[in-house]
């Protein structure tokens, strides 16, 4: 069959000229129904002629045969004539009216959609897709169509046509709520059998529609979302980076654009006295990047007044307590091995012992917001003229342990454990407001040469050697207890 428009060749099926696009009006057999709808109406203008010829000859038989011939002829031949000119009319009549109403109903949305779908049973994706673009053309409004039409292009096959099919839904946004959402689900069910990850985080991006945006969250890289917005802070700010879903952040804290190469942020960032640009992105579970969000902080807190300590720095000839006055909302921090002293180093808990020797001190206050004050110095040189020097002090305190039967030798065994005990000098101490102490403390070895430190402190007079163990009175004040 050719165009009567352009004379092209059209393909069996085909309602639309592939080359000029104009429709084929063509004229169809006949359905059932209307056939059957004529069969009777010719059945009844047979009967009428029937009747009509029956009726002549009943009252042929009541005349004379040469008076029927003279006065009845004409009026007989003028009758069948009227009877066979109203047949035809009738026929006509009728015949124009059913093919009206068959020419309706090919065209109607319900006709093509079963026609398209007869089409696709028999594998004729081509000639079911032609009836769905008639069916578009006149009821564009129609979402089945369009629906039907990306099934038939993707069981061929043909991805971007379906694509192409279905974002002419989304595109027009006058469909309703229930029609883009499953668009939506095919389009993305088409890029992600393709593995276009790519593709879905840009129509996602795209999507006027939260609640379908939602349903897809898992192929979606939004930019990273940050705790505190960009500013100025007078506290250390702990903050918070987090995504949309599951994947990997990746940061920068020095303006410096960050890569797949930066840390990955795993815990809270926290910001103290400073400034600080903080830039990330987010990388999803398939490999979809974010865009890069930088945000700007400048930390301003109050910086504590450094340690007060009351003892000078100096030589000194007895036993002294280094005290440090604190401050409220600090807490003091101090080392003696001439390290910057930190939140890890000792803290301070009450006055300190001077060690023997030359020892120099470093005190820091820190904020609860891990503010550091300025670092107090302070050096002592503690001589004890006349003094046992530390290691016959604690010779003089093994041989008494033994004597009293707390040890069984000098090597530290005793009948109640299987490990050994030692001993280390600790400090000097002034007990009592007058005699001056080493102080020892003991330690134990199990076998396996880790050593715990005891409850016991010993303590051996620094002139004489006595050998006793520290105590406590009733009001909380060292004293001696002999052994």
């Amino acid at each position: 069959m050719k165009c009567p428009h352009c004379g092209n060749e059209l393909k069996e099926g085909y309602l639309i000229c592939e080359k000029c696009g104009e429709e084929i009006r063509i004229v169809p057999d006949f359905e059932p129904e209307i056939e059957n709808s004529i069969t009777e109406t010719l059945s009844t203008l047979a009967a009428l002629q029937e009747g009509e010829d029956t009726q002549g000859r009943a009252r042929e038989d009541g005349e004379s045969k040469e008076q029927k011939t003279q006065e009845h002829n004409a009026s007989d031949e003028d009758g069948r004539k009227i009877w066979v000119i109203a047949s035809v009319v009738l026929i006509c009549v009728v015949g124009l009216l059913s093919y009206s109403a068959y020419a309706y109903h090919i065209r109607t949305v319900e006709y093509q959609i079963k026609k398209a779908q007869e089409y696709a049973a028999d594998e004729s994706y081509g000639e079911a897709i032609a009836c769905l673009e008639t069916a578009y053309v006149k009821y564009p409004d129609v979402a089945q169509i369009l629906f039907l039409e990306a099934d038939y292009y993707y069981l061929q096959q043909d991805n971007d046509s379906a694509l192409q099919v279905l974002y002419r839904i989304i595109e027009r946004g006058d469909f309703p709520y229930e029609d883009l959402e499953k668009a939506y689900n095919k389009i993305v069910t088409i890029y992600a059998n393709q593995e276009m990850y790519g593709q879905i985080n840009e129509l996602l991006r795209n999507c006027p529609e939260d609640g379908i945006v939602n349903m897809f969250q898992g192929y979606l890289a939004m930019e990273p979302e940050f705790s505190y917005v960009e500013g100025s802070y007078a506290e250390v700010i702990p903050l918070k980076l987090s995504s949309n879903t599951s994947g990997t952040i990746y940061y920068t804290m020095d303006g410096t654009k960050p890569t797949k190469n930066s840390t990955i942020y795993t815990a809270p960032l926290f910001l103290e006295t400073g400034e600080y640009t903080i830039s990330a992105f987010f990388v999803n579970d398939y490999g979809i990047e974010s865009e890069i969000v930088s945000k700007k902080y400048i930390i301003n807190l109050p910086v504590p007044n450094a340690p007060e300590v009351e003892l000078y720095s100096g030589e000194y000839t007895e036993p002294t307590m280094i005290a440090v006055e604190g401050i409220e909302g600090c807490k003091i921090y101090y080392t003696t091995d001439e390290s910057e002293p930190t939140a890890d180093s000792v803290p301070y808990t009450g006055p300190i012992p001077m060690p023997l020797g030359k020892t120099l001190f470093k005190f820091v206050n820190i904020s609860e917001e891990g503010v550091s004050s300025e670092v107090t110095l302070r050096t002592y040189t503690l001589r004890l003229p006349g003094a046992i020097s530390t290691a016959q002090a604690v010779s003089n305190l093994v041989d008494r342990l033994v004597e009293n039967g707390y040890l069984e030798d000098t090597e530290g065994h005793n009948q109640r454990q299987n490990g050994t005990f030692s001993y280390q000098f600790s400090s000097v101490l002034r007990v009592g407001g007058a005699d001056d102490y080493y102080t020892i403390y003991e330690y134990y070895d199990d076998g396996t040469g880790m050593l715990s430190r005891t409850d016991k402190v010993f303590l051996i007079q620094i002139y004489t050697g006595e050998a006793a163990q520290l105590g406590y009175d009733d009001k909380g004040a060292f004293i001696a207890i002999p052994i």
